[in-house]
């Protein structure tokens, strides 16, 4: 007689094979109920609406104080005035930028300005203002010239200390290739890198033409500059030669290979 088939066997096994009892969910993994999440929303809705409110609509973060540091010329005042800041609005909807933008325009002494938001009222205004190289003058006023080059204010007295720029290129070839803004720049470029004695001392910083700038220092001692190249090279040599013919009244390094030096 056939014994019992395969299928059989299985059925059998099943038959005799306790039941597995289901596996407990393991603990944390529970999912939350509809309700929860319901509460859940509505809290993160609320909370959401209540910082909104905060922000844009509440007293308490509003713009009610300037503060603005790294002045020496201009005024608190005419900052304030130019700024234009919209005291009462929201802090978070002021806009930085455009305040910086107002403040270069209307006040070109500004060089730079950092407009940063001081919660919870204010508004702080860090500003570099551009300090003078050169004097151009005009009349019975000066233009200030600052290290870029800018002419950027006019005033009615000489800042203390600050050079006069003279500009006679006559007819030049110098004139005619360059330009006198470009001549303004090598001028500039040969004061601000002058030995901090001789800047001191330099009253006039002339032009004649782009290789020919020349200064006058006080006691009628004069310096042969030549062009604005080698301004380290040439700075290094002026020093050591005032410093060895300390009574001299001419120098000049336009060849800083080859210096020369007079009326000692």
């Amino acid at each position: 007689m056939a014994g019992p088939t395969t299928a059989q066997r299985g059925a059998a096994q099943q038959e005799d094979s306790p039941a597995r009892p289901p596996r407990p969910h393991p603990e944390g993994r529970r999912r939350p109920s509809r309700g929860q999440l319901i509460v859940i929303g509505a809290l993160v809705l609320l909370l959401g609406s209540g910082a909104v409110w905060a922000l844009y609509g509440s007293s308490w973060l509003r713009a009610e104080q300037v503060r603005i540091t790294g002045l020496d010329v201009l005024t608190p005042a005419e900052v304030k005035a130019a700024a234009a800041v919209p005291i009462g609005a929201p802090l978070i909807s002021v806009d930085t930028d455009a305040i910086a933008d107002r403040l270069r325009r209307k006040l070109p002494r500004i060089d730079s300005v950092d407009v940063v938001r001081s919660w919870p009222h204010g508004i702080g205004l860090e500003v570099t203002e551009r300090q003078p190289v050169l004097l151009m003058k005009k009349g019975t006023k000066f233009t200030e010239v600052d290290a870029k080059g800018v002419r950027f204010a006019t005033v009615d007295k000489s800042p203390g200390q600050v050079p006069l720029l003279e500009l006679a290129p006559g007819r030049s070839a110098s004139l005619r290739r360059f330009g006198s803004a470009r001549l303004v720049r090598e001028a500039v470029r040969v004061a601000g890198g002058l030995p901090v004695g001789v800047a001191k001392d330099t009253q006039v910083v002339r032009v004649t033409s782009y290789d020919s700038i020349s200064l006058e220092l006080t006691r009628g001692r004069t310096v042969i500059w030549g062009s604005g190249k080698d301004g380290p090279a040439k700075a290094k040599v002026l020093t050591a030669l005032m410093k060895a013919a300390p009574k001299a009244g001419h120098f000049d390094v336009s060849a800083p290979t080859a210096p020369v030096v007079s009326g000692s």
